[in-house]
């Protein structure tokens, strides 16, 4: 294949030493789908940036850049905006940010066929050609969309209509920057899935810049890992995923929350260095569980490395002089930028780096007291509905959280959560239904009452930066629940210390603001917030949605060790990240469409999905590791047809069991809702009765017979 993205010798710089990139090496041929990894910080964007010449200001670029043998460093800026969009083009990770405002989404399309396709078409020509571009990806009602504005679509159809606009001028490159970002597991899929859709209608090369390491290894041809502003380690997808080579890379694969079971999950010590910080030799070297006295002060250059395992594995290999130094071949192969590659050939994660304990065991036992209300769960939600103005979010949720046990509410982005879990907080009468908290009715709750039962349930939000004061230190953010209840000074100070410790953050963190920590610190902190009046009830809204793998697991690890200790309070998890519910949650419950629709222990439900909607869920979900061990997704989740939701099941519009059925069962589907799930259940006609293999690791039927009648 043809060569048509080229760096070598890479390097930005923002000036006083501030090195973001340093020396990228990276191919891309034509109709292939290369994969950049790496941690926050590693480089990623800015070199897909550097690609097209859209660095912010005050980046310097040295090296070299070429795109079907044209040197765009140093080209000018005109010459440059008649390449983009025609030979190159880029699918923000924002596009709400991205798109403009005022404009419609069809006329967007359309600016890019008038810029680049000569003769020049109209406007209506061109807005006709974008219904075309977004029905080939698979947009339902590309019409209404066109007419639409940006702030009128969903985030799902905002990134389709993004990746529709940069194929218009069908072009030779496709750089992605973390195009799922912050989207549901269902939405995800419909991304990568119009990517590729994108790839085949143009033949484009695609450059995928991710922190989600399911999605690349089910969508890369070949993937280059960064760390530091370095490639550290490239190979074929499946040859990375199967075995990598480099420590970072070996690190970084084990640190990601796997969907197939509950795992000990691997904790790089230490953190990434900043761009300004001295980087003489490995930039992973102070991190390495293998570095040797070499590392620190020579710069190992990618090196193809063998297939199988050296017979001297482990052996320090002599470093060579710079001058005797090559760089690699353009060719493919597996690439490590490491001294000793060798040193994790026989070698396990679990070997080189701490792993956070296994999850506890997912049998939580009840109280028994004999006093009802102090017997009673948690909390419990029973036929729950919530509206917003016209729209009912929350048709009928159920869901049960006993002392002890970690609840996990999943479901695709409107399905009701969020909802859900603002009317359990308000601790006031819901509209329909019945809210208990910790045995009370929230019905019930005089403003007293609920003032006193709010300090002993505390909630972590989504973006804890967003929700902590940025002009108050962190020890005054934590000791604030603490005052608000009258404890005093010298309690105050001792349990702020105590918190500070249990979270794992430095004590120094205490005279610290919020915008000098980290993501993972800032998010220790919203825990250390909550936890700082033992609370009985902890309610988690995506509490590591905005991190990166290696952050992700540390918060992970703390989150297990929290729940897990004697005393600890029960909790009810908010997610969309069905790979994390897996490592944290005793129980599960799916709500599609504002109603439960299944309910039972994790193992249970993501072993054993018994409603289709749940199954369509997980087989959505990417698969980290080798394509040969992914299993075939069961069916999209965008609906065949428009069905009418106000009588019978709302989900048969999707449902791959209800197009099987013969007409008279069909009829059940149409006429009667289905009754919500018990305890362990699914609310469905004809739930899958299969208690055998699990879903994961073998093809998953298309759909399953009815149950016997």
């Amino acid at each position: 294949m043809s060569t048509v993205l080229e760096l070598r010798d890479l390097y930005v710089d923002f000036g006083s030493g501030r090195v973001a990139v340093r020396g990228v090496d990276l191919t891309l041929r034509r109709g292939e789908v290369l994969g950049l990894v790496g941690e926050s910080g590693a480089g990623k964007s800015l070199t897909a940036l550097a690609a097209l010449g859209l660095l912010p200001r005050g980046a310097r670029v040295r090296g070299s850049v070429r795109l079907l043998g044209t040197e765009l460093v140093g080209l000018p800026v005109r010459e440059l905006a008649r390449l983009r969009g025609s030979r190159i083009s880029l699918v923000f990770q924002d596009p709400l940010a991205a798109f403009t405002p005022v404009h419609r989404i069809g006329d967007q399309i359309g600016e890019v066929l008038r810029i680049h396709e000569r003769p020049r078409p109209g406007r209506r020509s061109a807005r006709r050609r974008a219904v075309e571009l977004l029905t080939e990806l698979g947009v339902p009602d590309p019409e209404r969309v066109c007419r639409a504005y940006p702030h009128e679509l969903s985030g799902g159809l905002r990134q389709r209509a993004m990746i529709a606009m940069a194929v218009a001028g069908r072009p030779d490159v496709i750089v992605a920057d973390e195009p799922t970002s912050s989207l549901d597991v269902s939405v995800q899929a419909e991304i990568l899935a119009a990517l590729r859709q994108a790839r085949a209608a143009t033949g484009a090369a695609l450059l995928l810049v991710s922190h989600d390491l399911g999605a690349v290894a089910g969508t890369a041809d070949r993937v280059a890992v960064m760390y530091a502003g370095r490639v550290v380690e490239t190979a074929p997808a499946d040859t990375l995923f199967a075995g990598p080579r480099m420590p970072y890379t070996v690190g970084l694969l084990a640190a990601a929350p796997r969907l197939d079971a509950a795992h000990p999950l691997t904790q790089i010590p230490g953190r990434p260095p900043a761009p300004d910080e001295g980087n003489e030799g490995c930039g992973f070297a102070p991190r390495c569980p293998v570095a040797g006295p070499g590392c620190a002060t020579t710069v190992p250059e990618l090196e193809l490395v063998s297939a199988g395992v050296p017979p001297d594995a482990g052996a320090k290999a002599p470093v060579p002089p710079a001058s005797a130094r090559t760089r690699p071949p353009s060719a493919g192969g597996h690439l490590v930028a490491c001294l000793d590659p060798g040193a994790t050939a026989t070698r396990t994660a679990a070997d080189l780096y701490p792993t956070s304990p296994p999850p506890r065991p997912r049998t939580p036992v009840p109280a028994a007291t004999g006093n009802a209300s102090l017997d009673a769960p948690a909390l419990r939600v029973t036929a729950l509905r919530a509206t917003y103005g016209t729209h009912r979010a929350v048709h009928h949720a159920d869901l049960q959280v006993s002392g002890g046990e970690t609840v996990a509410l999943v479901g695709e982005s409107g399905a009701g959560k969020s909802t859900t879990l603002a009317r359990i907080i308000a601790l006031t009468a819901p509209e329909s239904g019945r809210i208990e908290v910790l045995g009370q009715d929230t019905a019930r709750l005089t403003r007293s009452g609920a003032r006193r039962l709010r300090g002993r349930v505390q909630m972590v939000l989504q973006d804890p930066a967003a929700s902590l004061d940025p002009r108050m230190t962190i020890a005054r953010i934590i000791a604030e629940p603490l005052e608000a209840q009258g404890a005093s000074a010298a309690r105050v100070a001792s349990r702020t210390a105590e918190l500070l410790a249990q979270v794992e953050l430095d004590p120094r963190t205490a005279g610290r603001l919020p915008h000098q920590l980290s993501g993972g610190q800032v998010q220790r902190v919203a825990l250390a917030r909550a936890l700082a009046v033992r609370p009985e009830l902890l309610l988690l809204d995506e509490p590591v949605s905005a991190l990166d793998v290696c952050v992700q697991a540390g918060v992970i690890a703390l989150l297990r060790r929290l729940t897990s200790a004697p005393g600890s309070p029960a909790c009810l998890l908010v997610s969309h990240d069905l790979a994390v519910v897996r490592q944290l949650a005793d129980r599960v419950v799916v709500m599609h469409g504002g109603r439960t629709v299944e309910s039972g222990t994790v193992d249970a439900v993501f072993d054993r999905p018994r409603h289709p909607y749940t199954r369509a869920l997980l087989s959505a979900v990417p698969v980290l590791g080798p394509r040969a061990r992914r299993p075939r997704p069961v069916r999209p989740l965008t609906p065949w047809e428009d069905v009418d939701t106000s009588t019978g099941c709302a989900y048969r519009g999707s449902c791959a069991v209800y197009r099987r059925l013969p007409a008279e069962h069909r009829l059940l589907c149409e006429r009667d809702l289905p009754a919500p799930p018990a305890a362990d259940g699914a609310a469905c006609h004809f739930p899958r009765t299969d208690e055998g293999a699990p879903l994961h690791g073998r093809p998953a039927p298309e759909e399953h017979p009815p149950a016997a009648q």
